[in-house]
């Protein structure tokens, strides 16, 4: 662990302290070696004189080498000039000191100088290489410091993750760029039916029966071609077990963006199916309860009528005239019969569409045409607004056109004193859409959840059925359709399809 910052000022006055004493040690140590030399000289008898004083003159460079080694160049220099002055008054020959001088005293103290010079200088020169050392050496020890510092976050935070991985709900699978199975986490594991140990090294196709196109949208990630996929799939393990799951597959890659795999993440929905699937049950039950009410409903009141005017016939002792009018009245009836039973078929059995490239503005231009006639006669104006390089859709274009021509018969007559109907298309996040807007009476807020509900209708003469045909092509279509609407203001309905990919 990295020491603070007290205990390094603390250390750093300890280290001041011990480099002043042994700074003392080394010049009292250089000071003794000077005296000692000296102190030779001093007591060299006469007789033999010189040959000593030539000998102990050479003494002198080791205090010489020995100050430069320690304190360097001005070390070196200093106890040089210092072994000259202690030196001269033994090699002079007469009283005037260094004017007597021999050459050789002279060329003895050049190499004073120049040994405390050379040495000093080198001496520096591996200090300056031992303090950039150091430096580098500290620099070392800080960068390592942290290596270890980010070493230990980085352990903390892959213990966390995985701590995360092993508690989450989802399953979590990594795919590596050959397209096999990296690691699971115990989620994984579960949904999967076998261990990680079992699965790792493998591709996902032979760790599962059936992958449910799985294995397909991993590849496309893996080669770049889409970004990630989300979508419901059905798996089979090898045990057997059937798993109904919400799959999403994306691209794995580290800090840096380099591309590492994908990454698989499992929600098991089975039992959430189970469930979608009773309701839609329980739905189809109430919807056909529903149905049956109203096929009732509406096929009773011609009846009724039919008997009454029937029973009027009978009693109408010949007389033309009442019989005529009984009889009108039974063939409208019969009619309003004829058109509930075909608007069931209609429902009932659908016509299969034929799905091909259709542009939603030729459509739209077609049904336009002859509804202008229909629209001006209840002086509604018809506006358009088709934007531009809207893409293509796959659809059956003469059920697009059953779609338009039901909504925008339902905004011209929900519009009993005029106004406007504004027909808009446009793309947004893949899907092509087209608009009806109406100026028109608007829908009740508690009718606007049923309005799509067979015999569902807000006028006397109609069928209750057009919206629900729109909403089964539209279905069927694979797109939606969404109405919004405000009382006396108007209704506005947005049929949204996948747009056709090139």
């Amino acid at each position: 662990m990295a020491a603070g910052p007290q205990s390094k000022s603390v250390e750093g006055a300890d280290l001041v302290v011990e480099n002043g004493v042994s700074r003392l040690r080394h010049i009292l140590m250089i000071a003794l070696l000077l005296v000692a030399i000296t102190a030779l000289h001093m007591y060299v008898r006469t007789d033999d004189a010189q040959t000593f004083h030539d000998f102990y003159q050479r003494l002198y460079y080791v205090p010489i080498i020995y100050a430069a080694a320690v304190f360097g160049l001005r070390g070196g220099l200093l106890t040089a000039l210092m072994a000259i002055m202690l030196y001269a008054p033994y090699g002079q020959a007469g009283p005037s000191m260094f004017l007597s001088l021999s050459l050789d005293d002279w060329l003895e103290f050049m190499m004073y100088l120049a040994v405390g010079v050379l040495f000093g200088r080198l001496r520096d020169v591996q200090e300056r290489r031992n303090k950039d050392l150091r430096q580098v050496s500290l620099k070392l020890e800080d960068a390592y410091s942290a290596l270890e510092d980010r070493a230990i976050q980085f352990a903390a935070i892959q213990e966390y993750t995985q701590s995360v991985l092993r508690s989450v709900t989802s399953g979590v699978v990594t795919i590596a760029p050959d397209g096999s199975v990296g690691n699971l986490n115990p989620a994984a594991e579960r949904i999967l039916g076998l261990g990680e140990h079992e699965a790792v090294a493998r591709s996902l196709q032979s760790v599962l029966i059936d992958d449910g196109g799985l294995a397909g949208d991993v590849q496309k990630v893996l080669e770049g071609r889409i970004p990630r996929t989300l979508r419901e799939v059905k798996l089979v393990t090898e045990r057997g077990k059937v798993v109904h799951a919400q799959a999403a597959v994306s691209r794995l890659r580290d800090p840096v963006g380099r591309r590492l795999g994908a990454v698989v993440t499992l929600e098991d929905v089975s039992e959430v199916k189970q469930l979608t699937e009773q309701l839609i049950r329980a739905d189809r039950l109430a919807a056909l309860g529903e149905l049956t009410a109203g096929v009732a409903h509406e096929v009773r009141n011609p009846l009724g009528i039919i008997r009454a005017s029937v029973q009027l016939m009978e009693e109408a002792e010949c007389s033309r005239e009442r019989v005529t009018s009984a009889a009108q009245v039974i063939k409208q009836e019969i009619d309003r019969l004829d058109g509930v039973i075909k608007a069931l078929l209609d429902f009932g059995r659908p016509a299969r569409p034929t799905m091909r490239p259709v542009a939603l503005s030729q459509v739209l231009a077609d049904v336009v045409i002859f509804s202008r006639t229909f629209a001006g006669r209840a002086r509604v104006k018809l506006v358009e607004r088709y934007a531009e390089d809207v893409p293509e859709v796959m659809a059956d274009p003469e059920q697009l056109k059953q779609v338009v021509v039901n909504l925008v018969s339902n905004a011209v007559q929900s519009m009993d004193r005029g106004g406007t109907l504004t027909i808009e298309t446009g793309h947004e996040d893949g899907f092509v859409f087209m608009r009806f807007t109406d100026t028109g009476r608007g829908i009740e807020p508690d009718m606007l959840s049923k309005i799509f509900d067979p015999f569902m209708s807000t006028r006397a003469d109609g069928t209750g059925l057009g919206l629900t045909i729109v909403h089964r092509i539209v279905d069927e279509h694979d797109g939606r359709i969404e109405v919004t609407s405000e009382k006396g203001a108007g209704t506005a309905f947005t049929v949204w399809l996948p747009a056709l990919q090139q």
